[in-house]
C-alpha cells in the first residue's frame, strides 16, 4: 500500500506568526517525510489568504525534488482554471525531468470568488476552461506537442522542449468529481482523489464516477482505484487525540467557510456552473456548530485506534494508496512533526504490508518503460 503525506500550507497560526518561516517550516516537514519513508507528499493550491498559502505547488515541488530523494511529489490539486495551458504543460514537465520522474498530478477546478478575481480570470469561465485546458494538456504530456482552440484561446501546433521524459498514465487524479468535471476526468483516465472522508458509522457517498467511466469507455476497463487522503490526529492518549484532532478540523473548517465565501449569501447566486453553492450558504449563528460537527470527521485516537480506521476505509473504497493530512487547522510547528513522525513510526510500517489491487509505484515503473 502506497502511503504519502499531505499538506495544506494551512497558515492558521495567526497574524503575528511569520510567513515566511511558515512556508520554511512546512517545507521542513515535507523534507522530514521523505527521510521517515513516506512514498510521496502533496501540496495544494490557493492564493490570496492564510487559509492555504501554497500559491505555486510546482514552483515548491521542483524545489523539493532537489532536496529530496525518493518521495514521489504529488499536486493536490492544480486548479486547471487559473493556468495557461503551454504553461503549465512545461512546469510539469520541469518538475518531472528534475525530479527524475517522480511527479504525480492532481487536478481540480477551484471554488473561491476572490481567487478567480484576483488571477483576472472570470468565474463564469470555469467549467470551460476546466475541461478545455485538459483536452490540450493532457495530450501534450505524452506527445510533447501542443495544440488547441477553447476557452483559455488558441494555441498553434508547438513543440514542448524540454520534451516529457515518460508518460503520466497511471499517476493523473482528479481532486473535483462532480458534475461535467467527471466525463473530463473519465476521458483521460484520471483517479479519483478522495479528499473528504465519511465520518464512522456513516456511508460513504455513491460511487458516480464508475457510471460516467463506464459510458466514456466502452471497454469493460474500471477507472484507476482511489487515491484517500482526509484528515488524522495521532496521538498516545486517545481522548487527547479526539479532543485535539476534532477542535483543529473545526478550525480549517472555519477558515474554509471563509475562504469559500460561505458565510455571504447571494456569492454564487449567478456564477455559471456553481449555483449549487447557494445551498451551502451559512448564517453567522450556524457557523460554530457545523464546524464543530464537521470537526468529528476526523481521524483520531492512538496508532491501533487509526490503523483499525484505515482498514475500514480500505474496505470501503478499495484504494491504491493513502495520502493523510496528519497536521492542519493552525497546529503548532511541534506538533505538526511529533504527527508526522509519529504515523510514520507507529501506523506507517503495518499500512504499507497491507495489499492494493493496483499498485500506484508499479504504474511508475511501467511509465518508465
Amino acid at each position: 500500500m502506497h502511503v504519502g503525506l499531505a499538506t495544506g500550507f494551512a497558515h492558521q497560526r495567526g497574524d503575528s506568526y511569520d510567513d515566511a518561516q511558515f512556508v520554511r517550516e512546512e517545507l521542513e516537514n515535507l523534507i522530514l517525510a521523505d527521510e521517515l519513508g513516506y512514498d510521496s507528499v502533496w501540496i495544494t493550491e490557493h492564493h490570496f489568504s492564510d487559509y492555504s498559502m501554497s500559491n505555486d505547488p510546482l514552483q515548491l515541488l521542483t524545489y523539493l525534488a532537489g532536496k529530496t530523494k525518493n518521495v514521489k511529489l504529488g499536486t493536490q490539486c492544480i486548479i486547471v482554471p487559473w493556468h495557461n495551458p503551454a504553461r503549465l504543460a512545461e512546469k510539469i514537465i520541469n518538475l518531472d525531468i528534475m525530479s527524475g520522474g517522480r511527479a504525480i498530478l492532481g487536478f481540480g477546478g477551484g471554488l473561491a470568488p476572490h481567487e478567480f478575481a484576483g488571477l483576472g480570470i472570470d468565474q463564469n469561465d470555469s467549467r470551460a476552461l476546466y475541461n478545455d485546458i485538459l483536452d490540450v494538456l493532457i495530450p501534450a504530456l505524452e506527445t510533447g506537442v501542443i495544440e488547441g482552440e477553447g476557452a483559455f484561446g488558441s494555441i498553434p501546433r508547438s513543440e514542448l522542449r524540454p520534451r516529457p521524459v515518460k508518460s503520466f498514465a497511471g499517476r493523473k487524479f482528479c481532486g473535483s468529481l462532480s458534475g461535467n468535471s467527471m466525463y473530463a476526468a473519465a476521458r483521460h483516465g484520471f483517479g479519483n482523489m478522495v479528499l473528504m472522508l465519511p465520518q464512522r458509522g456513516k456511508e460513504a457517498p455513491p460511487d458516480q464516477y464508475k457510471g460516467v467511466w463506464d459510458e466514456v469507455h466502452t471497454d469493460g476497463s474500471s477507472p484507476p482505484p482511489p487515491m484517500l487522503s482526509g484528515n488524522f490526529y495521532i496521538h498516545e492518549d486517545g481522548d487527547y487525540a479526539h479532543e485535539q484532532g476534532q477542535k483543529y478540523l473545526a478550525n480549517t473548517m472555519r477558515a474554509a467557510i471563509t475562504n469559500y465565501h460561505l458565510d455571504k449569501p447571494g456569492t454564487f447566486a449567478n456564477v455559471k456552473g456553481y449555483e449549487h453553492y447557494e445551498k451551502m450558504m451559512l448564517a453567522p449563528e450556524q457557523i460554530d456548530e457545523y464546524c464543530e460537527n464537521f470537526g468529528k470527521g476526523a481521524v483520531t485516537g492512538t496508532p491501533k485506534d487509526i490503523l483499525e480506521r484505515l482498514w475500514e476505509l480500505k474496505e470501503i473504497y478499495n484504494p491504491q494508496g493513502f495520502f493523510p493530512h496528519v497536521y492542519f487547522g493552525g497546529m503548532p510547528q511541534d506538533d505538526c512533526v511529533r504527527s508526522i513522525r509519529m504515523f510514520a513510526e507507529e501506523v506507517m510500517p503495518e499500512l504499507k504490508s497491507w495489499k492494493a489491487e493496483t499498485s500506484i509505484d508499479d504504474l511508475f515503473l511501467e511509465a518508465a518503460e
